[in-house]
């Protein structure tokens, strides 16, 4: 039976998926893993691969994805990543943020990419070996909590600051996450105790930061400059620090893959992302068991 004749198209389909396939080998032969579909996009995601080794002859490129964030294309490079547009001209460091889902992307690629940056940022601080690494797949499936139990993170571990009279809330930051630094105007906005917990999502630099604002003189001072990008000096290492890595299992274990994430001290009812001081002070002062 002629399937041409049956199926109007098919022979055409075939050709696209056999360009396409074409172009992906192309592409895998050079060294970089891709993720592309029909020929227009293998098309340009071949263009952006030969102008990236042009104009960052000493950057290795691992792998290229031009489909999930297009225009944008997203390119990794041993343990980081940037974004470059389909041009290849305009190049961007730096964090790309889910509105609707009101998550940081880049932070919960990252883990996917270097699943022990949580979980290890005080070993690899210390310069320990961490032992096995945990599987992408797991780290990626694992259903994040709803609502937590803090009864067993150590006080230590946190820096307390806020109006002591307000409705507590437990957030998870990172000194390096822009949206965890707009956070805390928002959280002195709305009037609640805050009870903030460092963890290091971007690996031994955060873990270094965080380190030096639990041991700081004034912990609350350390903290807002350390949003401000200000240099904090380095200390002896005190007990506190310690606890920063009860933070961060107990981060790893509800699948906090970003920040900043934001607990209702109570009930432990959670609350991801970025929110301004209306949604906080109602977060906070909502009826036990309720989200916003």
């Amino acid at each position: 039976m002629n399937y041409s004749n049956q199926r109007p198209g098919l022979k055409a389909r075939a050709a696209h998926i056999s360009l396409a396939a074409a172009s992906a080998a192309a592409l895998l032969t050079s060294g970089v893993a891709i993720v592309t579909a029909m020929p227009a996009q293998a098309a340009i995601t071949r263009d952006v691969v030969e102008a990236l080794k042009l104009r960052l002859p000493r950057t290795p490129i691992d792998a290229l994805d031009c489909t999930t964030f297009a225009p944008w294309c997203e390119v990794v490079s041993g343990e980081t990543l940037f974004y470059i547009d389909e041009a290849a001209r305009y190049l961007f460091v730096g964090r790309l943020y889910d509105m609707e889902e009101r998550r940081d992307v880049t932070a919960a690629r990252l883990l996917e990419l270097n699943p022990d940056l949580l979980a290890a940022g005080a070993a690899r601080h210390a310069g320990e070996d961490t032992g096995g690494r945990h599987d992408v797949a797991e780290t990626r499936d694992r259903q994040v909590a709803t609502h937590v139990d803090l009864k067993a993170l150590p006080k230590e571990g946190a820096i307390l600051w806020g109006n002591p009279k307000g409705p507590k809330l437990v957030v998870f930051s990172d000194f390096q996450c822009g949206y965890c630094k707009r956070l805390t105007g928002e959280l002195e906005k709305a009037g609640v105790l805050v009870e903030e917990r460092p963890i290091s999502i971007f690996g031994a630099s955060s873990r270094r930061r965080s380190e030096a604002v639990l041991c700081a003189a004034d912990p609350i001072g350390a903290l807002h400059a350390a949003y401000t990008g200000k240099h904090l000096e380095p200390r002896a290492a005190c007990k506190k620090a310690a606890a920063l890595d009860a933070n961060e299992a107990f981060a790893q274990a509800n699948g906090f893959a970003g920040t900043p994430v934001i607990v209702r001290a109570r009930d432990g009812a959670v609350l991801h992302g970025y929110r301004d001081a209306k949604t906080l002070r109602a977060f906070a002062n909502a009826k036990t068991g309720s989200k916003q």
